[in-house]
């Protein structure tokens, strides 16, 4: 699958299928830091992604007003 990761921006190709949390640990990405998007489709962390998806994992960013 081709994971895309952004800040900084580069792309991996990872063997799949694999779930989520397989990925984030090959990858040595916390959990509660990112955001997974396979084709598209924000999803949750017990899903599993195919060999054809196309990853896209972008770190949460919290803000808030004064």
């Amino acid at each position: 699958m081709l994971v895309t990761l952004r800040h900084p921006t580069r792309e991996v190709e990872i063997a799949g299928p694999c779930a989520v949390l397989s990925l984030l640990k090959q990858l040595d990405l916390n959990r509660e830091s990112v955001l997974v998007i396979a084709n598209g489709t924000l999803v949750p962390g017990d899903s599993m992604l195919q060999d054809d998806a196309v990853i896209e994992i972008r770190p949460v960013i919290s803000g808030g007003s004064e």
